[in-house]
């Protein structure tokens, strides 16, 4: 069935890593973006979004290194080791992913913050365009938060690509849950932090991986079963440039310029193994 690109969640660090790395690549002669089918997850599905729109890579990095051209977003605060906590990751994890995620989904409810328009209206300035992609397959991730079930929005869900967007990168404890239909959604990240699994059934797998919760298996579980079905997979993670570029808040919105121009070069630095490894 081709090949999948899978774009894990990251705070907005993660996304402008994801799109610079994808911009050193594109400018090395790899379009990771014609891939058959795009898996976003939290970041990623703002990523996959950009990318969906047709806008060239080069503008999309612009987007992300030029105050100028940055959206607007709300400054928040996320400390790993706390977002770990609600996540209940470590020796004392409930057994059943199914009812941590519903306790997740609880502390998102119970949470107070900015409102459901205000938040959209981030996601909005995000999105270059308000569009599904008409051929190529693309998945947002989210999580119903009343009884923790993953939900997959694609062309044929009839949700539009924001709101798909806004519900898949409602941090619990930081956004509001997105509301769509008689259901209250958040971040997919709750499910999985890359949500790789989705691939399945794609030859060629390329996770970008933006962050990773202490304590968290769920992608090399993930690689291992696909791995296990016959896809051949690799794993992409920031550098060290990357990584001291993002600082310790994911979610701050000042770092987008530094951590793009990381990723980008972390892009050039990676294109032949990537490319050898796509075709």
């Amino acid at each position: 069935m081709g090949h999948a690109l899978v774009l894990g969640g990251g705070g907005v660090a993660g996304i402008a890593w994801e799109i610079g790395l994808l911009a050193g690549l594109d400018e090395a002669g790899l379009p990771l973006r014609e891939a058959d089918l795009v898996v976003g997850t939290s970041a990623g599905s703002v990523v996959a979004a950009q990318l969906a729109s047709g806008l060239p890579l080069a503008e999309l990095l612009a987007r992300q290194v030029d105050p100028a051209k940055q959206a607007p977003e709300i400054p928040a605060t996320v400390d790993p080791e706390r977002m770990a906590a609600i996540f209940a990751y470590g020796q004392e994890n409930p057994p059943d992913r199914a009812a941590l995620r519903r306790q997740i989904g609880r502390i998102a409810l119970l949470t107070d913050t900015v409102s459901e328009t205000e938040r959209r209206k981030v996601i909005e300035a995000r999105l270059p365009v308000d569009a599904w992609p008409a051929e190529q397959g693309l998945f947002i991730v989210a999580v119903d938060a009343n009884t923790g079930e993953g939900r997959v929005f694609d062309r044929d869900s009839g949700v539009s690509l924001v709101d798909a967007v806004a519900a898949s990168c409602a941090v619990p404890g930081i956004w509001p849950a997105v509301t769509i239909g008689d259901t209250r959604y958040i971040d997919g990240g709750v499910r999985s932090g890359e949500n790789a699994d989705l691939a399945a059934g794609h030859e060629v797998v390329l996770v970008l991986q933006a962050m990773k919760l202490p304590g968290v298996t769920d992608l090399d579980e993930q690689v291992e079963s696909l791995r296990g079905q016959g896809s051949t997979v690799l794993v992409v993670k920031p550098d060290e440039d990357v990584v001291a570029a993002m600082g310790l808040n994911p979610l701050d919105p000042t770092v987008r310029t530094p951590v793009a121009q990381a990723g980008q070069r972390q892009g050039a630095a990676l294109a032949a193994e990537i490319a050898a490894f796509w075709h």
